[in-house]
C-alpha cells in the first residue's frame, strides 16, 4: 500500500450532531448544522474503511521486522513503534508526519503505587516523553501533516501551553510555520517552549476561549490551516493512538509473563478494565475511548475499557453536564492550577460525553489541592514526574477507589499526560525548598537527625 494514498483506508467524516457524512477533503474542520459559536455540537468524527483494514493484520511485522502476528504488537511496515506504525488508521501519510518520534511512550507497571491503592494491577502511561513532553505532540503531528498535504503555509492553534508547545515543536521539525495564541497567563516554561522553536507567538489578554475564538477567526482571515482541539476532527485521531499503544504494550508486558489468556490471535491486543484520563476541553478523552473503539471493531481486541474522566473542581463543565445528563455543557468560569485543564467553555465536550458514557465510565471532580498532592505519589511511588494536569489523573483514581468505583483486581491504566518540566513552580509549592547548610560533614550529619 503506497504511504502517498492516506485515504486508501480514511472513508470520511461523520457529523455527531447531524448525522450528515463527508467524503475525504470536502470539510475541514465541522458541519454546516453547527452554529456560529459556542461549544454547541457539530463536532465531525473520522472513519475508515474497517473491514479492508481488518485484513491486513496478519502481513505486518513488529519493529524488529520480525512476525508477531499472535501479538500485534506494531501496525506498520516501518521500523518504527511511533505512530506511524498506525497509518492505516490515521487521515494522513506516513512520510508527511514531522520527523520526530512521536509516540511509543513507556506504560509503566507501578506495583508500590498499586499497593498503596489497594489495586493488584496498576500501570502509568507516561505521555510526558513525548518530543515536546505532551500527549498533545500526537495531535501536532497530525497537524502539521495535514498542513502539508492540504497545501497551507502557516498551522495556528489556541492553547493554554502544551498543544502550543507541541504544535512548534512540530512545525519546527518540518520547517513549517506556525502562529500561536496563548492566553497572557500561560505558564513561562510553556511559553518559553514556543519561542525557542520559532513560532510567532501571540499572547491575548484573555481566557484560553478568547484565545480560541481569535485563532478560529484569523485562521478563517488569513488562509492558515487550524489545529484547535475541538474544531478540528483529525486531533483526535492522533491522540487516539495512546489507546493502540496502550493495548499493544499490555499484550506485550502479558507474553513477556506468559499470560495469554485474553492474548488469542483472534483478539491480539490487550485493553485495560479502566483508563482515567484528565479533561478539559473533552479532545484527549474522545480520542482514548476511539482508539479502543476502533481495536474492538476490528477485533484485535475483546473490549472497550471503562474511561475516568477527572475534572478539577474549579473547571468542571464537562462533568457538570454528564451529572445533569446534558449534551452541551453551561460555561463555567474556570480557574485550576492545572492550566492545561482549565476551560470556561468546553470545545470538544460531545466526544468527552460519548467516551464515558458509552463506556460505562464516570466523570469525577477533585480539589486543586488534591491534584497537587497527586504529584508526589506519582513520582515517589510511580517513577513519574508530571505537571499538574498530568496528576490529575491519578487524583481521580484516588477518588474512584474511595467511592469504590474500582476493583481491586482491575487492570488499571492512569494516562499522565504532561511532564512535570512544564510547571515547576506547582511542583515547588507541595515540596517547597531545599534545606540550606554550610560545607560541612557535621552540617550534614545534623541535618540528618531530623
Amino acid at each position: 500500500m503506497s504511504s502517498t494514498s492516506p485515504d486508501t483506508y480514511f472513508a470520511g467524516l461523520r457529523c455527531l450532531r447531524c448525522g450528515r457524512i463527508y467524503q475525504p477533503g470536502t470539510v475541514d474542520y465541522v458541519c454546516s448544522c453547527r452554529p456560529n459559536s459556542g461549544s454547541d455540537l457539530g463536532h465531525l468524527d473520522a472513519f475508515y474503511h474497517y473491514d479492508a483494514v481488518s485484513t491486513i493484520r496478519t502481513t505486518l511485522s513488529d519493529s524488529s521486522g520480525s512476525s508477531n502476528t499472535s501479538m500485534g504488537a506494531a501496525f506498520s511496515q516501518f521500523t518504527t513503534r511511533t505512530i506511524e506504525r498506525w497509518w492505516p488508521l490515521l487521515p494522513v501519510a506516513p512520510d508527511s508526519l514531522p520527523p520526530l518520534p512521536v509516540g511509543d511512550t513507556p506504560l509503566l507497571r507501578a506495583d508500590r503505587l498499586a499497593d498503596a491503592l489497594g489495586l493488584r494491577c496498576l500501570y502509568i502511561k507516561d505521555d510526558g516523553r513525548n518530543p515536546s513532553g505532551s500527549l498533545k505532540d500526537r495531535a501536532s503531528a497530525i497537524a502539521v501533516a495535514r498542513a502539508r498535504e492540504t497545501g497551507r503555509d502557516v498551522v495556528a492553534t489556541a492553547s493554554t501551553g502544551n498543544a502550543a508547545a507541541a504544535l512548534a515543536a512540530m512545525s519546527a521539525a518540518a520547517a513549517h510555520a506556525s502562529v500561536i495564541f496563548v492566553p497572557r497567563s500561560a505558564p513561562q516554561a510553556k511559553i518559553a517552549q514556543l519561542l525557542v522553536y520559532g513560532s510567532q507567538v501571540l499572547a491575548v489578554d484573555g481566557s484560553y476561549d478568547d484565545a480560541f475564538d481569535l485563532c478560529v477567526h484569523a485562521c478563517s482571515e488569513f488562509g492558515w490551516y487550524n489545529r484547535n482541539t475541538g474544531y478540528n476532527p483529525f486531533m483526535t485521531e492522533g491522540k487516539k493512538t495512546v489507546s493502540f499503544e496502550i493495548a499493544a504494550q499490555l499484550a506485550e508486558a502479558k507474553a513477556a509473563a506468559g499470560n495469554m489468556e485474553t492474548n488469542s490471535p483472534n483478539a491480539p491486543f490487550v485493553s485495560p478494565d479502566s483508563v482515567f484520563v484528565p479533561v478539559g476541553d473533552g479532545s484527549i478523552i474522545g480520542g482514548v475511548y476511539k482508539g479502543f473503539r476502533e481495536l474492538k471493531r476490528l477485533g484485535w481486541s475483546d473490549r472497550v475499557p471503562r474511561i475516568f474522566g477527572v475534572q478539577s473542581t474549579a473547571s468542571a463543565a464537562i462533568h457538570n453536564a454528564w451529572r445533569d445528563d446534558l449534551e452541551v455543557p453551561l460555561a463555567v468560569t474556570a480557574g485550576t492550577a492545572a492550566d492545561s485543564i482549565s476551560v470556561n467553555e468546553p470545545r470538544d465536550a460531545a466526544k468527552a460525553l460519548r467516551a464515558v458514557r458509552a463506556s460505562g465510565g464516570a466523570f469525577l471532580l477533585v480539589e486543586d489541592e488534591s491534584i497537587l498532592q497527586a504529584i508526589l505519589p506519582l513520582a515517589r511511588l510511580g517513577g513519574v514526574f508530571a505537571e499538574p494536569a498530568g496528576a490529575t489523573a491519578l487524583a481521580g483514581l484516588q477518588e474512584a477507589v474511595h467511592q469504590d468505583l474500582i476493583d481491586p483486581g482491575e487492570t488499571v491504566v492512569v494516562i499522565s499526560t504532561g511532564s512535570g518540566l512544564k510547571d515547576v513552580p506547582a511542583a515547588m509549592r507541595i515540596v517547597g525548598e531545599p534545606e540550606v547548610i554550610p560545607p560541612s560533614l557535621d552540617a550534614v550529619a545534623e541535618s540528618l537527625k531530623m
